[in-house]
């Protein structure tokens, strides 16, 4: 990644950022263990019709996720995740991109669970691209409703989890 996408990522923007969120019926541990669980994220992730397959997760900070996911075409998107910071069972932020290094598309990508009276949880996705023109192009690919897909995919996941 270059200086200065290191640091357009380094300062939230919301001309730049798309943010989604979702109330999941499960508790806070248990939603960001699915999120930060190997044997869990890859089983969940993605949009509706997609699936995955991993080459290397390490869910630490450092530690990098690279898999390909692969769309109901046959399509192949190989992506890479490099966790940055972990605050259990509040965070997760990492960069993501294809499974490549220097990435230009690379965009920041924080993941929070606020705990809720009821026992539920909302996740807040952000994701914050280095200039408008790229979250722009995401955008038009679809990936707000591949984002809302992909929370959907959690929350059956948790749901069962939770029986």
């Amino acid at each position: 990644m270059t200086n200065a996408a290191n640091a357009a990522l380094s300062q939230w923007s919301m001309d730049r950022e798309i943010v989604m969120s979702r109330v999941i019926d499960a508790p806070r541990d248990l939603v960001f263990e699915a999120w930060s669980d190997p044997k869990h994220l890859p089983q969940w992730f993605g949009p509706k019709g997609f699936k995955i397959e991993t080459f290397e997760i390490d869910v630490r900070v450092g530690g990098v996720w690279r898999f390909n996911m692969i769309g109901p075409d046959g399509t192949v998107y190989p992506n890479r995740m490099r966790f940055r910071r972990i605050e259990r069972p509040k965070l997760i932020e990492m960069d993501h991109g294809a499974d490549q290094d220097e990435d230009p598309n690379m965009f920041r990508f924080t993941v929070t669970f606020a705990e809720q009276a009821n026992g539920k949880t909302v996740l807040m996705m952000r994701q914050l691209f280095a200039s408008t023109e790229q979250r722009d192009h995401t955008i038009g690919f679809g990936a707000v409703e591949y984002g809302y897909q992909t929370l959907d995919k959690l929350a059956a996941h948790v749901g069962g989890l939770k029986k």
